[in-house]
């Protein structure tokens, strides 16, 4: 039995459909996060599932309870949880107190109050600052102080919404560190919401990638990255090579693609005839300037249109009859010299193609 699960979840702004059949199941200590565009529909899912609105449509179980049972399983339900939004709150008071209040709304005080308090202000790294006032601390101290209050309760499930949106990368990494140092220290339950799908990969143990109020894939990082399950999924997640073509022959898995009059083999299971789309990674393919034996079957000869350094690595579009992205190393781009109108030879292999069926 998962520890949440929602049923047909959906909720309405007037007339409009914010959130479309969300059937969802998190595991007890999972981490798990949603990944999606802005207006995907991720912060109002984490407000059905706190409780704090009602859906318009469905249901959302708490381990195995129906949460529109009453109005005191849901309060009980939402003791159980916290929730820190994307720009959190603090009262004007110190930062002790802050982190403080909602034990002491439970009743906590004297020395377990102050070794709970210590303790926490300890690990995200604010004892020296337990004095100041919340509201005099940088974006990302708030951000600290927001999740130290959320954890100061021990809840059992944890949400987290975009919680290094408005962050700079410095302060963003510091709240990475402390979510990894939760996930270690705690078997609470996370569910997060970002846009940033390198941070979900980081943190979760599985994801789901939200469009339009929607829920159109959940697995682990190699499900969701590396097979996506349509072209709004494989785009999202960094498959900047959707190739549009028709399976013309097919035998023992193997389908060749035509796209155009270029062919593309790949593993699948699609017969003779039927549209699809073949995607390919980026870093999956291998740049050359002379046509090289290779276990690769797929070999395009190609000119660079555009070339882009990327930190270590350098972008490389490329017009092989269809127009292909490729990521080598900035090494590598430098001794092949590679720059725009050059010719160059993309190689990848089979099994480095996804199939995707198309609309």
């Amino acid at each position: 039995m998962p520890f949440i699960e929602t049923v047909n979840l959906g909720q309405k702004y007037g007339e409009r459909d914010i959130l479309k059949n969300i059937n969802l199941r998190v595991e007890r200590g999972e981490v798990f996060a949603l990944i999606g565009p802005t207006g995907a529909g991720k912060t109002t899912l984490l407000r059905l599932i706190d409780l704090i609105d009602m859906p318009a449509t469905g249901k959302i179980y708490f381990d195995g309870v129906d949460t529109a049972e009453s109005a005191k399983v849901r309060l009980a339900t939402r003791r159980r949880m916290a929730f820190v939004l994307q720009k959190p709150v603090v009262f004007n008071r110190s930062v002790y107190d802050n982190v403080a209040c909602g034990l002491r709304w439970r009743g906590m005080k004297g020395s377990d109050l102050r070794t709970r308090v210590d303790g926490i202000l300890e690990m995200v790294g604010l004892s020296a600052d337990k004095s100041r006032n919340a509201r005099t601390l940088s974006g990302g101290e708030v951000q600290r102080v927001a999740i130290a209050r959320a954890i100061a309760v021990e809840p059992e499930v944890l949400l987290l919404d975009e919680p290094t949106a408005n962050l700079d990368p410095v302060s963003a990494s510091r709240i990475e560190e402390l979510v990894t140092s939760i996930i270690r220290h705690y078997t609470t339950t996370i569910i997060m919401a970002t846009h940033d799908m390198s941070q979900g990969q980081r943190l979760a143990d599985r994801l789901g990638v939200m469009m339009s109020g929607e829920l159109l894939q959940t697995g682990d990082t190699r499900d969701v990255f590396t097979l996506p399950r349509n072209r709004e999924v494989a785009e999202f997640v960094g498959v900047e090579n959707v190739i549009d073509g028709v399976v013309v022959s097919s035998e023992d898995r193997v389908v060749t693609i035509d796209s155009g009059g270029r062919f593309i083999e790949a593993i699948s299971d699609h017969a003779v005839g039927v549209e699809v789309s073949a995607c390919v990674r980026p870093e999956d393919i291998t740049l050359a300037l002379s046509r090289v034996s290779s276990s690769a079957r797929n070999s395009f000869d190609g000119e660079v249109r555009w070339v882009v350094s990327m930190g270590p690595f350098t972008r490389v579009e490329i017009d092989c009859g269809f127009p292909l992205v490729a990521l080598v190393t900035r090494k590598s781009a430098g001794e092949m010299g590679l720059a725009k109108g050059q010719k160059v030879f993309a190689a990848f292999k089979a099994t480095g193609v996804h199939v995707i069926k198309r609309n």
